[in-house]
């Protein structure tokens, strides 16, 4: 794994320099774009990781993956009532189809989708961001992983978008608790910060039939693990879904921070993490990087 890493590594690398930092969000617009690290994780809990793999950044849509774990946790079948599992075909902020659907989001992983699986943890939870960092504390084996309050209060301060998501599905019965606690907790959970090795040890648990060496136990049922999967590969990355699996073919989770999660069901999870973007918001470098690990295993769900 150590050699293969390194290939990958030294491939990519020259890339480093293009794309942008996502600048709609002004407290990530400073982040150094020259960063590049990869880790992998085995069902066994092993790292391999290589280059800024253990520096901390803003997982921002990344957490929806926990998130939805976590209302799976607790709600079960019961929530797809209220999420579908849908590809959008339609940017991750839209409204359009939200207004066309009656309030009911296509998938968890789209913002309106995530902001319904936040309004559900709220009722579960009297502090959902302290549930979720204790959450992904557990996950990661780390004990130190907290949340960057200047991104999360940046991101508050741009609510309104996400905002008028929320009161749009309120309006249809779809959003039980009052919106701007709903949006505080949902920013909280984005700025979370977490390195490389954290991100792919706390998905470790989707490569292994929803078990988690550093939980110690069951996350998941098996037949659970395949469904969020399933959304991963169908929902994951943006617009760049298609694609993503047409080259990557492996389920997988973007965020602007430059973070990507991918799973290799039944063998590891992997992050990379380079904070310059592509045209529709994913790492530039993870993206290459994660197509060259495909070609290079010659492994792929499809």
């Amino acid at each position: 794994m150590n050699t293969l890493l390194q290939d990958i590594y030294e491939e990519v690398k020259p890339m480093l320099g293009t794309g942008k930092v996502a600048d709609y969000i002004p407290a990530l617009a400073s982040v150094n774009p020259h960063q590049f690290g990869i880790a992998v994780c085995d069902t066994k809990g092993e790292i391999t990781s290589i280059g800024d793999a253990k520096v901390p950044f803003s997982i921002q849509s990344i957490s929806k993956v926990f998130n939805l774990v976590l209302a799976i946790n607790y709600y079960g079948e019961e929530m797809w009532e209220r999420v579908g599992c849908e590809p959008s075909g339609l940017p991750f902020n839209s409204l359009v189809q939200l207004e066309y659907e009656n309030g009911i989001p296509r998938n968890p992983f789209i913002n309106a989708g995530a902001l319904v699986v936040s309004d559900m943890v709220q009722s579960r939870f009297a502090s959902p961001y302290i549930a979720m960092r204790d959450f992904v504390r557990r996950l990661s084996c780390n004990k130190n992983i907290v949340v960057n309050k200047v991104v999360a209060e940046s991101e508050y301060e741009h609510r309104a978008k996400n905002a008028a998501m929320a009161y749009l599905m309120k309006s249809y019965g779809n959003f039980e608790n009052e919106v701007e606690d709903v949006l505080r907790n949902y920013f909280h959970n984005c700025a979370l910060e977490m390195n490389c090795e954290d991100l792919a040890r706390a998905t470790s648990f989707l490569a292994n039939s929803g078990m988690s060496s550093c939980a110690n136990g069951k996350i998941l049922s098996p037949l659970q693990t395949k469904q969020v999967n399933a959304l991963l590969a169908t929902s994951g990355m943006y617009d760049e879904a298609g694609s993503f699996a047409f080259k990557v073919g492996l389920p997988g989770k973007s965020g602007v921070g430059g973070g990507i999660v991918a799973v290799v069901p039944r063998r590891f999870s992997i992050c990379v993490f380079s904070p310059a973007l592509n045209s529709v918001g994913n790492s530039q470098l993870g993206v290459a990087a994660l197509t060259s690990l495909s070609e290079r295993i010659n492994w792929s769900i499809y």
